[in-house]
């Protein structure tokens, strides 16, 4: 009788460990350098150097989303590929729970500080189907589970799986929106509206993070300088496209998408000392809370302490102690609870 053949062990990718590190630290980046934006109502006028120190900030941060669909794709379709439904359920629930807590935790958190505009309970309904008031942040999960599915589905057929009730829930998801318009035809309810829902720049990323990510081969040095440069390049378009065409940016747009891909042959294959990637591999699994929670400290502190009349030194300053002080915050949160065993609600 032949030996049952063993399945090939994946490689631990740590260069995309650092990746999701980068990517959370950057999204609290952007998110302290609105702060700074708002502060002076979007308007260079009413304080300069808050205006441009949280452009340019902001401008620096572009490739955070589009780079976690370019990691998503590459987990589900080349690091991590489903074997069955059944994981990938586990996969879609993993993502899909601290979603759900943590927009409670944020209508909890609006209402007692009387942040609401509506009443607390068409809120959470609402957010059932997509909405993100208070907790702003979290409207890229509505993208990211479903894209996930969508690939997942793929792949598991592609393996000669029947993966039924994930084709079920994509089609329910594809037909919510049209399904609460005829409900609300014939019953006068005025349907919220769903966010459950990816664009094709989404899908895009992903499928082309699983293909660039999955490439064997670190960029020479000369060319990792040229790219540098052109990722620097690409950051000033961002901050000119945000300062003199609209803001923010589009995360399909030309200069976000070559800012994305030089920042991912930067990191792709690079090399993690042994030392360093025990603690670099703790930090990552630390990401998606802080990422959750981080909205806090940003409402609650940050925003109480920029001021729109700082100088351009005291403006800087402020922006690194707020950043600083807000991914401290968030993953020392984050590594509590996970230490506490909540990790599956919290992330």
């Amino acid at each position: 009788m032949p030996a049952p053949r063993s399945e090939p062990k994946l490689e631990h990718r740590f260069d995309i460990d650092l990746m999701r590190l980068i990517c959370s630290c950057a999204v609290i980046l952007g998110h302290v350098a609105g702060a700074f934006i708002l502060a002076v109502d979007r308007e260079e006028s009413n304080g300069p150097a808050a205006y441009w120190v949280g452009h340019i900030a902001d401008g620096a941060n572009a490739f955070a989303v589009p780079m976690f669909f370019a990691m998503a794709g590459w987990a589900v379709l080349m690091g991590a590929p489903p074997r069955d439904s059944a994981r990938m359920w586990t996969r879609i629930i993993r993502n899909g729970t601290p979603l759900f807590v943590w927009t409670a935790l944020y209508l909890a958190w609006a209402y007692l500080r009387d942040r609401n505009t509506d009443p607390m309970s068409d809120m959470a309904v609402e957010a059932v189907f997509g909405s993100v008031r208070p907790a702003y942040h979290l409207w890229f999960l509505y993208s990211y589970i479903p894209i996930i599915m969508a690939l997942g589905f793929v792949v598991l057929i592609r393996a000669g799986r029947r993966p039924w009730g994930l084709g079920i829930a994509l089609l329910v998801i594809a037909g919510l929106p049209h399904l609460l318009a005829t409900v609300g035809e014939f019953t006068g309810w005025s349907p919220p509206p769903v966010g459950w829902s990816f664009g094709t720049y989404s899908v895009v990323y992903a499928i082309g993070g699983a293909l660039l990510f999955a490439h064997p081969k670190r960029l020479s040095r000369r060319a990792l300088w040229l790219v540098a440069a052109v990722m620097v390049a690409a950051m000033a378009g961002c901050v000119w496209w945000d300062t003199q065409v609209h803001y923010v940016i589009p995360n399909a747009h030309p200069f976000v998408a070559v800012l994305t891909l030089c920042l991912l042959a930067l990191v792709s294959r690079m090399h993690i000392k042994e030392s360093w990637r025990p603690r670099l591999t703790k930090l990552s699994a630390a990401a998606m809370g802080a990422y959750m929670v981080h909205v806090f400290f940003v409402e609650e502190l940050v925003k109480r302490w920029v001021s729109a009349d700082s100088g351009a030194v005291e403006a800087s300053a402020m922006l690194v102690a707020m950043v600083a002080m807000t991914i401290a915050l968030s993953y020392g949160a984050s590594l509590l609870w996970g230490k506490l065993g909540a990790r599956r609600w919290l992330g």
